[in-house]
């Protein structure tokens, strides 16, 4: 399969780890010819400038931009601000993939959710003032513990399927889960970030795009059929095998192997994985979308039940919200 172009943000890792549309609709825009800041929702509570921030260290750095810790000087709020180049938007033409990312993470109000308290543009860059998670990225986590134990995987993935939970039920689908894309906060509270792929879907509408992360694929969109919010919970199987065994579940050297063995189901558990771990694993990774499990229905399988004992005291439930 030809290369697929990347989403407009990316936080540097393997190439294989970041996929877009091989049909991007971005081309049909442009920042200079469409009225793209006018186009943009309006913003969340003031007319911000650069000014009204003192810059603190660097936490990312992307295609189009980077991110940093900031302090907002009037109130000491510390918060991250993710600065992005105009011009590379015009260039690369993902100007509309970049107002809906706004526009949903705008309306985005859940604690496992990566806010976005606002935005701000001047003549040369788009500012999104974000939440700051203090505790950086999941993936660098996972790189350094190889694989989490199951009280720690149990744990985020029950925040995970929490987040996923509520954006369904705004009719909105993640499309790009993956470890990058979550960050940790305090008292390993996890927080869903990076819209970029995200797209309101309306109950019983089906989307074509094929985008996010190559191992993280589901069927449908590896055998070009249409798709709708159920492929995040394919990746939540995924992200919950690459929790416990440190390496996705379908990682071949080659894309096309890969692609194979995710319109297969082609899937191999380690002996080292529980047994009830890898029954809730197979009930995500399941190849019909209807037949997934319900992420409704995650918190009361055996092994969340089984490890949730040991979690943080600081744990809420996450259904309330």
């Amino acid at each position: 399969m030809d290369a697929i172009k990347s989403p407009y943000w990316s936080h540097n890792s393997p190439g294989r780890r970041s996929m877009g549309s091989r049909n991007s609709v971005f081309n049909r825009l442009s920042l200079r010819k469409s009225g793209f800041m006018e186009s943009l929702p309006k913003n969340l509570h003031k007319k911000w400038k650069i000014s009204d921030f003192e810059l603190g260290r660097k936490l990312g750095k992307g295609k189009f931009g980077k991110v940093y810790c900031v302090r907002e000087i009037e109130t000491g709020f510390v918060c991250a601000l993710k600065v992005m180049d105009k011009r590379e938007l015009v260039n690369y033409k993902v100007e509309r993939q970049f107002v809906r990312e706004i526009e949903i993470q705008a309306n985005v109000r859940h604690v496992n959710c990566l806010r976005l308290y606002g935005w701000f543009y001047d003549h040369k860059n788009v500012y999104l003032i974000l939440e700051y998670a203090a505790e950086g990225e999941l993936y660098k986590l996972l790189k350094s513990k190889k694989r989490f134990d199951d009280v720690t995987a149990s744990y985020y993935t029950i925040q995970v399927a929490s987040a996923l939970s509520y954006l369904h039920k705004k009719h909105i689908v993640h499309r790009d889960l993956k470890p990058e894309n979550i960050l940790l906060h305090f008292n390993n509270q996890i927080k869903l970030s990076d819209f970029g792929w995200s797209v309101y879907a309306p109950s019983n509408t089906k989307r074509t795009t094929m985008c996010g992360t190559l191992d993280y694929l589901p069927p449908e969109m590896v055998e070009a059929k249409t798709h709708d919010e159920k492929v995040d919970v394919w990746a939540l199987g995924v992200l919950l095998y690459e929790f416990l065994v440190g390496r996705p579940p379908f990682e071949e050297q080659n894309s096309s192997t890969t692609y194979k063995r995710i319109a297969k189901v082609d899937l191999r558990i380690p002996s080292f994985v529980s047994p009830e771990a890898a029954d809730l694993i197979r009930k995500l990774l399941t190849y019909e979308p209807e037949k997934r499990i319900k992420l409704s229905d995650i918190g009361r399988h055996p092994w969340i039940l089984k490890n949730r004992l040991h979690w943080p005291s600081t744990f809420m439930n996450l259904d309330k919200n």
